[in-house]
């Protein structure tokens, strides 16, 4: 399968096309509303919905987010640390963001195994209570940080929801053998 993470066209991303904020934003910043981000991402699930199926929208979702969790790792987190400072300056990166508060509540690095919390998540803090995980970005974030970091593979998937009746985002994580 061709890898269209690492193709060299102008369509595929790289880290300096997210631009130079500060220069291009004098007045506004770089923040913006919750709302908008979730405007952006429900809109774009729901054509992909449309388009190609529920599955595969969120098939594509995990996609977006590891590549994303990758780039992230990538050019923001310090990948040289030790797995508790990484986990600690995962956290301190994702709060500082604005994107969640990470708590890790289960590490077993030999078994390849993980279970986190993002509390306040971007993705789904205050949604309608729907029964569903929702956080299939999340799952792809997860997992590209937890790939690079660990030169591995593993496949993250969301247990617990704000939309599905809980108050924290509850991510399992399983290293591929």
């Amino acid at each position: 399968m061709e890898n269209i993470f690492t193709k060299n066209t102008h369509a595929c991303f790289d880290w300096s096309r997210l631009g130079d904020i500060a220069e291009g934003r004098p007045n506004l910043g770089g923040e913006m509303p919750v709302l908008v981000y979730r405007l952006l991402e429900y809109t774009a699930y729901a054509v992909l919905c449309h388009e190609l199926g529920e599955e595969a929208a969120k098939d594509l979702f995990r996609k977006f987010g590891y590549k994303a969790g990758h780039e992230f790792a990538l050019h923001v987190l310090d990948l040289s640390l030790e797995l508790d400072a990484f986990l600690a300056d995962t956290a301190k990166k994702l709060l500082d963001l604005k994107i969640g508060v990470l708590r890790v509540e289960q590490m077993d690095p030999a078994a390849g195994e993980f279970t986190v919390t993002v509390g306040e998540d971007l993705d789904c803090s205050g949604l309608p209570v729907t029964g569903e995980t929702v956080c299939n970005y999340d799952e792809g974030f997860l997992a590209g940080i937890f790939d690079l970091y660990t030169k591995g593979k593993y496949t993250v998937r969301e247990v617990d929801c704000w939309a599905s009746g809980d108050r924290v985002c509850r991510f399992e994580g399983h290293q591929e053998k």
